[in-house]
C-alpha cells in the first residue's frame, strides 16, 4: 500500500480499478505514479488517461503479486473477476 514518500514520480504501481459502467467488477490495473499536471509539488495516479491525486486511501500495491493477494483477500479467487 501506498505510505508517504514510498512512491516517487515514474514508479509503476498495481491499483483496483472499478469498471464505472459496471461498479460489481473490479480488475487489477498497472499505473504510473507522476506529477500531478495541476500542482507540482504533489503525486498522482495516472491511469486509463486520469490522474488521480495521491492519498493514504488508496490501495496501491508495488507488484503485480501483491496485489494479486490482496485481490484474493478481499474479494475471492483473482480468476473469477467479478466481486462477491
Amino acid at each position: 500500500m501506498y505510505y508517504e514518500h514510498s512512491h516517487k514520480a515514474g514508479d509503476v504501481v498495481y491499483i483496483f480499478y472499478r469498471n464505472p459502467h459496471t461498479q460489481d467488477v473490479a480488475n487489477i490495473q498497472a499505473a504510473a505514479v507522476v506529477n500531478h499536471p495541476e500542482n507540482s509539488n504533489e503525486l498522482a495516479i495516472f491511469v486509463y488517461e486520469n490522474y488521480y491525486p495521491l492519498t493514504n486511501d488508496m490501495a496501491i500495491y508495488s507488484s503485480k503479486e501483491e496485489a494479486d493477494e490482496a485481490y484474493d483477500y478481499y474479494y475471492g479467487s483473482f480468476s473469477d473477476g467479478v466481486l462477491e
